[in-house]
């Protein structure tokens, strides 16, 4: 049993006036079961139950470790010793391969400390690699919030290289008993830049999850996002991103796509469109052009169903989006071949509401006074006729949890309630950034949104004159991701 505080004004009729009460609404709850998670079988670990939405790296070997034999430092903080550079960089790397990485302990060119304009230096050590540096580590300037965007426009559009970046201030600082978590954190977003796998969810490789994996049919998982821009950034266009799982039925790495659109329009226009070529139509857009990664990247299957989580999306809004959107990836499907319709799920996820969850009991003095991780609410507060759960995945420790509020609008394939959500709370244990800790939103979506305030750092850092032009004339496109890190997570 939980309480929800549902925030609602007074309301007056007439003479009769409707009195809202100041008491937290009673509902009944369930606490669903955290997932297994695996690890590689060379751990005196393999095997975890997180408990209170939470677990540690101890005894545990990545799923699969990725290999970086090519990578350098670069030092861009004039308060950080050359001396603390290096050294920081050996405990990286350690800890990388006590994790099952495979490091080269020597960086193939001298880590360095440049004064130098940005781009120069970075298509310098480029060159210095041969051109096949496969991760660069930056200490970020001391004082220049801008120099980020930089980096990973410069090293994603146009050489070709994942990035990590570091704040200075944070290694200086870095307390001994806290610097290896740190640095496992660290790790772990590295090791997916690098194309390996941190963890997976055991009864996903066991394919025992119903719709996902349980009948041995290859299934997709996209998560779709816009960002708009501020009221000081003017006319600068929205941003749309899609990522989608490429790796079934593991279902943990997500390639990314992103594409511009008017200022302001919340329904994703580059989902599906055409272009002529040689008097001819052809399609194109950003779901046939995940499609078709999934395809190459998984033996040439195709998904027969698809689980498409938006998000974004107010209430009033629904109806449009999924008018808009179910067709566009409808049609993306169709092109690829004939009669090809994969059942589509449509889930939307609300994040911007005012309901919170408190339990009504509390076993232990001093323990957090949110709701434990997993609890979902699904009725007396959800819709009366439509298929729509509160969900609170992540231990909440600081401040009030939000739940997710999760609103079904298409479901092709038939999910039980059960089943939704325990897939949407099973996933929650299976995002990049949140290391040995369950997330508060499902990764696809995440992801989408990572991917989006990504791409708005690629629109900042093109210069006008050098920045293509759409169908539409006054929407500026996006610089093309390098093909080198396309395939990979490098928005993480």
């Amino acid at each position: 049993m939980v309480k929800a505080m549902l925030k609602e004004k007074q309301i007056v009729k007439g003479k009769y006036e409707k009195q809202i009460s100041e008491m937290c609404t009673s509902v009944d709850a369930r606490v669903l079961p955290s997932p297994m998670i695996k690890y590689n079988e060379t751990g005196k670990e393999s095997q975890v139950a997180p408990v209170g939405g939470k677990w540690t790296m101890n005894d545990k070997i990545l799923y699969k470790g990725a290999t970086v034999d090519k990578w350098t430092c670069l030092n861009l903080s004039g308060s950080l010793k050359q001396q603390v550079m290096d050294q920081f960089c050996k405990d990286l790397i350690s800890v990388c391969v006590g994790m099952g990485m495979k490091f080269n302990l020597e960086p193939v060119i001298p880590n360095t400390y440049t004064g130098k304009q940005l781009d120069e230096v970075l298509s310098e050590i480029n060159r210095n690699a041969e051109n096949n540096l496969e991760l660069l580590l930056v200490i970020l300037p001391d004082h220049d919030p801008e120099t980020y965007g930089k980096i990973k426009t410069i090293c994603e559009t146009e050489l070709g290289i994942v990035s990590q970046c570091f704040k200075p201030v944070k290694i200086m600082t870095l307390e001994r008993s806290k610097k290896k978590l740190y640095l496992e954190n660290v790790g772990l977003k590295i090791n997916l830049k690098a194309g390996g796998r941190n963890s997976v969810l055991l009864d996903a490789i066991s394919k025992r999850i119903p719709i996902l994996t349980d009948k041995g049919e290859p299934t997709i998982i996209f998560g779709a996002d816009v960002t708009h821009p501020s009221s000081r950034e003017g006319s600068t266009p929205s941003i749309a991103a899609v990522v989608a799982s490429m790796d079934w039925p593991e279902v943990t790495y997500y390639k990314g796509v992103v594409s511009t659109q008017g200022p302001g329009e919340e329904i994703i226009t580059g989902l599906y469109t055409q272009y002529v070529e040689d008097n001819k139509i052809k399609p194109f857009g950003m779901i046939r052009e995940l499609l078709k990664s999934y395809y190459r990247l998984n033996n040439q299957q195709k998904p027969k169903r698809i689980i498409f989580y938006r998000d974004g999306v107010c209430e009033t809004q629904f109806a449009n989006v999924l008018l808009h959107e179910m067709k566009a990836i409808k049609l993306a499907c169709a092109t690829l071949e004939l009669g090809y319709q994969p059942k589509v799920t449509f889930v939307v996820v609300l994040k911007r509401h005012k309901t919170r969850l408190f339990p009504v009991h509390h076993n232990l003095p001093g323990e957090s006074l949110n709701v434990m991780p997993g609890t979902v609410v699904d009725t007396k507060i959800c819709h009366p006729c439509q298929f729509d759960f509160y969900l609170c995945s992540h231990p909440g420790e600081k401040g009030t949890s939000r739940p997710m509020h999760y609103h079904v609008l298409q479901d092709e394939n038939h999910f039980t309630a059960d089943e939704l959500q325990n897939l949407a709370n099973s996933l929650c244990y299976t995002h990049a950034r949140g290391g040995t800790t369950s997330v508060s939103l499902v990764p696809p979506v995440s992801y989408a949104d990572l991917a989006a305030h990504r791409a708005r750092y690629y629109m900042k850092e093109t210069p006008k004159s050098e920045s293509g032009l759409s169908s539409a004339p006054q929407i500026a496109m996006l610089p093309k991701i390098h093909e080198k890190v396309m395939d990979t997570m490098f928005y993480c």
